[in-house]
């Protein structure tokens, strides 16, 4: 790519950012017709620079910049409506969603459908965390080339029954067995059928998703294991300990009451 290119303000949100030379930034960005961009904001640093607060993660954006080789020049930056305030344990898992796109898009492939998923993901994050992950991550795997069999038995074509309890072979698809073993994927016909119809998960549900979609992701990841899914994992260690701390304190409260 040795021909300069110039691209004005188009959709784009910022993935990751990176401190670059004295006080520019290095931004991962992921336009919507131009795929996963790295981009320089010259004196992005400084608190007198031009882009100073202004790129930030989860706030989409209209950028605008100017290209030659593997990186380009951002020119141009301008908000779109629909930033989201997400805080805590929603944070992070947008996080999540942006090192996927890192680790698993290649620069300068464009990948409109996903950024439009993208988007529905993050602005259902408030709300419903869970469905917005593992449908984005259904998505992703779609985009990639790797989309799961969610609708139909993988021998024989049947529709999934609901009630029906499936194994699930990746890089084939679910077929009917009996009982859960100790090892394999199992899921519910009604867990695979309410991903593919994007519905609300039960708690079930999101368990069987959410275990199915880490090995899923797992072919395609590597051995390098992702940052953020560690901090959610510790996030979850530490709600789980809160919980029963407050239970345990519960019980000695109660029992102090009825010896008084």
């Amino acid at each position: 790519m040795s021909s300069m290119s110039r691209v004005s303000l188009v959709p784009a949100w910022i993935l990751h950012q990176y401190a670059y030379r004295d006080s520019s930034l290095l931004l991962e960005v992921f336009a919507r017709d131009y795929g996963r961009i790295g981009l320089v904001a010259r004196g992005a640093r400084s608190v007198r620079g031009r882009w100073h607060n202004r790129l930030q993660i989860l706030h989409p954006l209209l950028l605008s910049w100017n290209l030659r080789g593997e990186l380009g020049t951002l020119t141009a930056a301008e908000a779109r409506p629909g930033a989201v305030s997400a805080t805590g344990r929603q944070l992070f898992s947008a996080c999540y969603l942006n090192e996927l796109l890192l680790r698993l898009l290649s620069r300068h492939d464009p990948h409109p459908g996903l950024f439009d998923a993208y988007e529905c993901a993050i602005a259902l994050l408030p709300g419903n965390e869970e469905q917005a992950l593992r449908c984005f991550e259904k998505h992703l795997l779609q985009e990639l080339g790797y989309g799961l069999l969610l609708d139909r038995e993988a021998d024989n074509g049947n529709p999934l029954q609901a009630q029906v309890l499936y194994e699930y072979r990746l890089e084939r698809g679910p077929a009917r067995c009996v009982t859960a073993t100790d090892t394999g994927l199992f899921l519910h016909g009604s867990s695979l059928l309410a991903l593919h119809h994007e519905q609300p998960f039960d708690g079930r549900a999101g368990r069987e998703l959410k275990t199915l979609m880490r090995a899923a992701l797992g072919l395609y990841l590597g051995a390098r294991p992702l940052k953020t899914r560690a901090v959610l994992q510790q996030l979850a260690a530490l709600d789980r300990v809160r919980r029963d701390g407050a239970a345990a304190a519960g019980v000695v409260r109660d029992a102090g009451g009825g010896g008084g």
